[in-house]
């Protein structure tokens, strides 16, 4: 199985940061990630 770039605390923070209200497309800029990465967390993390 492929290793995950980012660590599962990371991906908490960035989902936290969208939370705060920061905008998404500055988010995964800054974040080195894609915006399809960021909805796909977040899907992830609202299912639980």
């Amino acid at each position: 199985m492929k290793k995950s770039r980012f660590s599962e605390e990371q991906i908490i923070g960035f989902l936290r940061q969208a939370e705060a209200g920061m905008a998404i497309p500055e988010l995964c800029r800054s974040g080195g990630f894609s915006q399809a990465t960021f909805y796909k967390w977040r899907a992830k993390g609202s299912v639980a």
